[in-house]
């Protein structure tokens, strides 16, 4: 197997000392995160997809989610765990000015700045998930650490924020 072009998040994992592998599925037709989870022989509860939110104030704030690839996000839980009346989705076309990243290759990790991130509760379940996946900043590359070596790069919150 050729050895992984290092994506931004694998440098700064490394910077950090996090242990973590890097899985490539570039040469896959996957797109959705199901279809990533199937490629890569995962559960689809151990894999994780970024969302990034805006709150609806005037000045509104922007949050990230983590949650697994097969769920929805709940809004009124979502805003409930971030202390939002209300929050919405932000437009693809504004997650690259935004993050830094592109719409499927959003990682919790090398945002332009950080973000607020809430993780779904499930991901520091380690009978459920031992590591996670989430995507390494590029599309076709996602990287598998434990939830508590994540947390030592993004400050994680852990919360129920899917749809039940």
């Amino acid at each position: 197997m050729a050895k992984l072009k290092k994506t931004n998040v694998m440098r700064l994992l490394d910077q950090a000392k996090i242990q973590y592998t890097a899985h490539s599925y570039s040469d896959t037709e996957a797109i959705s995160g199901t279809e990533v989870a199937a490629v890569l022989g995962q559960d689809v509860q151990c894999v994780f997809k970024t969302l990034v939110t805006e709150g609806a104030g005037k000045v509104p704030e922007h949050y990230v989610f983590m949650i697994p690839v097969a769920e929805e996000l709940d809004l009124k839980k979502a805003a409930e765990a971030v202390g939002e009346k209300s929050i919405r989705m932000i437009k693809s076309k504004d997650l690259l000015p935004l993050t830094g990243y592109i719409h499927g290759g959003c990682s919790p990790i090398g945002m332009k700045k950080p973000f607020h991130t809430t993780i779904h509760e499930t991901a520091f379940d380690e009978t459920i998930c031992p590591t996670i996946f989430f995507s390494a900043g590029k599309i076709g590359y996602q990287i598998e650490c434990r939830t508590e070596d994540l947390a030592k790069v993004v400050d994680l919150h852990k919360a129920d924020v899917i749809i039940a």
